[in-house]
């Protein structure tokens, strides 16, 4: 390619989430309502080979692989593609936000891809930031169904740390065995207890989060994200740009559903 080509990748943020059970091979069912919305990281294609990782001000973004581990790496390998990329993140790693899935998703679409069946060999979030909009999410990722879309407006807290998927997991697998999981619907997200269990923290942030805004905040799929549905303007945030919480901050970010993808 001589010209660069610029893609947007939307953040994928999980409504509710049940988990119905687990494969033999370990991976976990779910049952899931999801949406995209507009916190969006940027993929800048060009000539040549390579991917580069940075944050707005142009700084190598800590956590994010840049080798052939990077899902931007393994879908343009997925469809035979060669490019440089200059991967450009607003959505952070470890947030429970799919960023590197989207990033995954955004390259699929420019190649023409839209085969549910390659995205989800890439990862279990991949098919719906393929698809967007809004959907219900099962199986283990593959299974897309959308549904109509429904604008909304969210405000969301961004901790200033991320949290290990895997042993969130890891968590839900040893808490379901001790019974000592929440009664099965008390909470929007099964995830949760168990993400909580992994990063005690979260649940102060949960706390503040509904100090000032007066609504439950629920969890982004395995966290570290909080967030709670309405406008700065509704729930009394306007000028608000972060909360700062024994000595750390975590920034607010306001939101809004985007429609889903062109299929």
């Amino acid at each position: 390619m001589t010209a660069e080509v610029t893609l947007t990748a939307p953040a994928k943020l999980t409504l509710t989430l049940r988990i119905t059970g687990v494969r033999p091979d370990g991976y976990h069912l779910l049952e899931s309502e999801m949406v995209a919305v507009d916190l969006v990281d940027t993929l800048h294609l060009g000539a040549g080979s390579g991917l580069t990782v940075v944050d707005d001000s142009g700084q190598a973004v800590p956590g994010v692989p840049t080798g052939s581990a990077n899902l931007v790496a393994r879908a343009l390998a997925a469809v035979d593609r060669q490019v440089a990329v200059r991967l450009v993140k607003q959505i952070p790693p470890g947030a429970g936000l799919g960023g590197g899935s989207s990033d995954a998703a955004a390259v699929l679409r420019w190649a023409g891809c839209t085969d549910l069946a390659v995205a989800a060999l890439l990862g279990a979030d991949v098919p719906f930031c393929l698809t967007g909009g809004r959907a219900m999410v099962g199986g283990v990722g593959e299974r897309v169904t959308r549904l109509d879309d429904r604008p909304q407006e969210l405000i969301l807290l961004l901790p200033p740390f991320g949290v290990d998927t895997p042993s969130v997991y890891r968590a839900w697998d040893r808490m379901a065995g001790d019974g000592s999981l929440p009664e099965p619907g008390t909470v929007a997200n099964d995830l949760e207890a168990p993400a909580i269990a992994v990063e005690p923290r979260l649940a102060a942030w949960r706390r503040r989060l509904a100090e000032v805004t007066g609504a439950v905040p629920r969890l982004a799929g395995s966290g570290s994200t909080w967030f709670v549905e309405g406008s700065s303007a509704s729930l009394g945030l306007d000028g608000v740009g972060s909360l700062d919480l024994d000595g750390e901050v975590a920034r607010l970010v306001p939101v809004r559903t985007l429609s889903a993808n062109p299929a």
